[in-house]
């Protein structure tokens, strides 16, 4: 009944356990009904804690025809119980493997367990695991009549939890090939093949063997297949969110988007009630994407880019070891989500998203940490930011940006060229900002130019230039000039930023909007003095 509370299903993947316990589940059968009315191969990409593993164990159990955990449920007069296939499950989601021979006898002891259960046991004597697996399929059709189910779990994990060590990565890649290269030559022998993972690695790369796969993750009949949507959320979840802010859980955890309606994590939903209804970054609390963020800093990325990035369907198909591009790992980490999309010169373009404030929050954190080495006074640079943010301070704005930079460890900049970057200083204040919770606007665009950054925040604009001043002689005017501008609003300046935000009137579009005011600021940074060297504003409006 929907005002009763039930158990919450914390860490429950089996649909049995949830199902006989009187959990609270979310009835995802429709889109299994959909799913299953024909043969076939079937992909879906998701991020880390969405619900993968309880839906593969869902498909197992209804392939098997255990009729009784689905009464009350949409498939249950829907399905022909009188069909029962033998299914074969390959999970990797257990553990670490960090070699191909780890892998090859994680894959024979795979099959030996699946043997177990079907009653099929293979001769390793005369075989090799791609004839064992093939084996395994034919026996089992032979054995129960039917033709066989395949069902993989975190297809991918193996090569992610070595991504980092680029040619351990690719060996074990080629023994999951070498895997999943037997699904195609057994295809006369199976009835559903479905696989999951975070990722989706190129065809060429490991699905060669495999080439009918159905890739859904983009699929918008499937949006919805994992995770909770608003109404999944008021119809299950109802009694235990009495009295809880629905907006606010709203900004905190949803707005994950796969070309449908938007969704939520199901282990925010479930831990953020568990725990008292407290705003926490839970989902981001189990693993660090620290992969991730060495790969931006490697590449120099430019970071308030990540609000406004747009790409082809191939980015956010696959990827390559040899070849990973950061975008496309962050989409399929969940870190990054679909906003919009759009046709253009005959190919679909895809503008992405962070998708909510939990996600921007902790990512951001992630990025102050990696870009400025700061992460124990993180909380008090943000708070003086925030503070001369929202009341419009600019003198305290410069100050607190001036106490940020002087306390990046001089390590931070050993064996790099960070600070002869423009974009670092802008990527460093962007992380700031953004985790915040600021409206930010990276090269805002005007019909003269566009201004390195715009910054909305409790009614204020702060319309943004960045200079470098690579001279090795700026690093003795950081104090003096950077304190006298922040003294007093001067009229007339000479400063670059600042006189190219006026030139090229960047901050035009904001004027006559209502708000509590309108600031140029120009920032200049000395390569040398890795700081800032002259900081100046106008108040417009």
């Amino acid at each position: 009944m929907p005002d009763v509370k039930r158990p919450l299903p914390i860490s429950i993947q089996t649909f049995r356990k949830l199902r006989e316990g009187g959990f609270c589940y979310v009835d995802k059968t429709a889109h299994l009904a959909t799913l299953t009315q024909d043969n076939g191969a079937y992909f879906l990409s998701r991020p880390r804690r969405f619900g993968k593993s309880l839906l593969l164990d869902t498909l197992k159990e209804l392939f098997e025809g255990s009729e009784e955990l689905f009464r009350g449920l949409y498939i249950h007069d829907h399905w022909d119980w009188e069909q029962r296939h033998p299914v074969i499950v390959l999970d990797f989601a257990a553990g670490v493997i960090d070699s191909r021979a780890a892998l090859d006898q994680r894959i024979r002891r795979l099959i030996e367990n699946n043997g177990e259960r079907l009653g099929i046991e293979c001769d390793w004597h005369n075989n090799d695991i791609p004839g064992c697996f093939g084996d395994l399929i034919r026996h089992a059709h032979t054995h129960y009549g039917q033709p066989v189910v395949v069902l993989v779990d975190e297809y991918d994990k193996p090569i992610l939890d070595n991504i980092d060590h680029p040619e351990r990565a690719a060996e074990i890649r080629e023994g999951l090939k070498n895997l999943y290269s037997v699904l195609k030559a057994q295809d006369a022998y199976l009835r559903f093949v479905f696989m999951t993972g975070v990722t989706k690695f190129s065809k060429v790369s490991l699905f060669s063997g495999l080439n009918q796969l159905n890739d859904i993750t983009l699929d918008p009949r499937f949006a919805t297949i994992c995770g909770y949507t608003q109404q999944d959320l008021e119809n299950t979840f109802g009694p235990h969110l009495q009295g809880v802010d629905r907006d606010e859980v709203r900004r905190w955890y949803n707005g994950y988007s796969f070309l449908g309606e938007p969704v939520y994590n199901p282990y925010d939903i479930l831990l953020f009630i568990d725990k008292g209804h407290s705003f926490r970054n839970y989902w981001f609390e189990t693993g660090s994407p620290s992969f991730l963020i060495k790969l931006f800093q490697c590449r120099r990325y430019f970071l308030p880019s990540l609000e406004q990035i747009e790409v082809s369907e191939e980015i956010l198909d696959s990827f390559d070891i040899e070849r990973i591009n950061p975008i496309t790992l962050l989409f399929q980490s969940g870190y990054l989500t679909v906003e919009s999309t759009e046709q253009t010169w005959g190919e679909l373009t895809f503008r992405l998203r962070i998708p909510n404030q939990e996600v921007r929050t902790a990512l951001n954190n992630q990025f102050i940490d990696a870009y400025a080495d700061i992460s124990i006074e993180r909380l008090r640079y943000k708070a003086g930011l925030g503070e001369a943010l929202t009341q419009g301070d600019l003198p305290a704005l410069v100050a607190a940006i001036k106490r940020l930079f002087a306390g990046i460890p001089w390590r931070n900049f050993t064996g790099n060229d960070l600070p002869e970057s423009e974009g670092y200083y802008a990527s460093v204040l962007y992380a700031f900002l953004a985790s915040l919770n600021a409206e930010i606007i990276p090269e805002d665009l005007t019909n003269h130019g566009q201004a390195d950054l715009t910054v909305r925040i409790a009614g204020y604009t702060y319309v943004m230039e960045f200079k470098l001043d690579r001279g090795a002689a700026a690093s003795k005017v950081v104090a003096d000039e950077a304190e006298t501008a922040a003294e007093a609003e001067p009229a007339e300046v000479s400063n670059p930023a600042l006189a190219q935000i006026h030139a090229r009137g960047y901050s035009e579009k904001y004027r006559g909007t209502p708000g509590q005011g309108l600031f140029e600021v120009g920032l200049v940074f000395g390569s040398a003095a890795r700081n800032l060297i002259q900081a100046d504003w106008r108040r417009v409006a």
